[in-house]
């Protein structure tokens, strides 16, 4: 049942925010001006949040515009109702719905729904990653000088250890294929299915890749902090690979180029 409901609850947050995408919608900033919220990501909130709570009344809720909704459940629904909403209020369909699992403090279920590109990813601890119901592996790539990657920058960034522009600045030197979609969501799945073979990002919150670092783990790949330990989603830092170039990665990320 929790995988169907999981489903449900994807694709129900899907349909509305193709109902409201290119259309009209309100839009409002939160803490900068480009850290947006719509009408598309409540609604599709609502819309999940009413397809599992008729299911599992009784379940915690951990979702970015609404926050904790606190219950004594072993089971955890961690949700963003819509990844990449500065991109959707302009229109670009990089944009996705992304619901993670998690019981017992372990995440077990993954879905990511980019309903423009018709892309549903999807994995379940232990059983592999899918998308459309089609098994996707992380890419074989071996040399990160050659290695196409993804990153994104946060939104205020007030200086500290692994600076997000001179990381970048380096691979831009080189030459190196690096690209900011601006869905974290989407930049896992996309290391999952071989399209990045890598991704790193400073400050992530857990909703943004709960559900993706599983997807890129069931895909065989790999995902740690910065210094390369095990990943947790309650943690800001993540660097994400096909495993291959994870470890070149995390020494370019910790300044040692």
């Amino acid at each position: 049942m929790l995988k169907e409901t999981l489903l449900k609850a994807t694709q129900a947050g899907g349909q509305v925010l193709q109902h409201y995408f290119n259309g009209a919608f309100q839009i409002s900033s939160k803490s900068t001006i480009n850290d947006l919220v719509t009408e598309a990501d409540k609604g599709a909130e609502s819309a999940i949040f009413k397809v599992i709570q008729d299911t599992y009344p009784d379940h915690f809720i951990l979702s970015e515009e609404s926050g904790e909704l606190v219950t004594t459940s072993n089971t955890k629904w961690i949700i963003d109702p819509l990844d990449g909403t500065v991109n959707f209020a302009h229109g670009i369909p990089i944009c996705c719905v992304s619901i993670g699992v998690e019981v017992d403090g372990e995440m077990v279920l993954g879905a990511v729904y980019n309903p423009f590109l018709n892309e549903f990813f999807f994995a379940e601890k232990g059983k592999g990653a899918t998308k459309n119901d089609k098994s996707i592996h992380v890419s074989a790539k071996t040399d990160l000088g050659s290695a196409c990657m993804a990153t994104g920058f946060p939104y205020q960034w007030e200086g500290g250890e692994n600076d997000p522009v001179d990381i970048f600045a380096y691979f831009v030197k080189r030459g190196q294929a690096v690209r900011r979609l601006g869905s974290a969501a989407i930049d896992l799945c996309w290391v999952a299915d071989g399209r990045f073979d890598g991704y790193y990002e400073h400050t992530l919150n857990a909703w943004d890749a709960a559900a993706g670092f599983l997807i890129v783990e069931e895909a065989g790949g790999k995902v740690t902090d910065f210094k390369g330990n095990r990943y947790s989603p309650y943690q800001r830092t993540l660097i994400a690979t096909n495993g291959h170039i994870h470890a070149q990665l995390v020494d370019v990320v910790n300044g040692k180029y």
